[in-house]
């Protein structure tokens, strides 16, 4: 998830990862900075191990689903071809498979 988040935060400031594009608006840029560091913030959860921690953390996995939705609904993500739409697709299916496997993994948290 560290890594996930990352990587966001490198997509936004550099409007361009890997070929995939992301708008150049201000708006866009804080939005996906938002997002960036809420995942990294919830890998950083989870590796504390502490149930508080990661149901925070699934929190946040929320929030980065809700908010990756909204930017792609709003224009913030374009979606004018099928490699931006599969990325949007399986980045927000990477973030709810984490959410799963965490609440599948509840009682291994202390």
């Amino acid at each position: 998830m560290i890594f996930f988040g990352v990587a966001e935060v490198v997509a936004v400031f550099s409007h361009d990862f890997f070929g995939i594009r992301t708008d150049q608006a201000t708006i866009a840029t804080l939005a996906g900075f938002a997002i960036g560091v809420s995942y990294s913030v919830a890998g950083v959860l989870v590796l504390t191990m502490k149930k508080w921690a990661v149901g925070f953390a699934l929190v946040l996995l929320v929030a980065i689903i809700i908010g990756r939705i909204a930017m792609s609904v709003t224009g913030l993500y374009p979606t004018d071809s099928f490699k931006q739409i599969f990325a949007m697709v399986a980045g927000t299916s990477i973030v709810a498979a984490f959410v799963v496997y965490l609440r599948l993994q509840w009682n291994v948290f202390a």
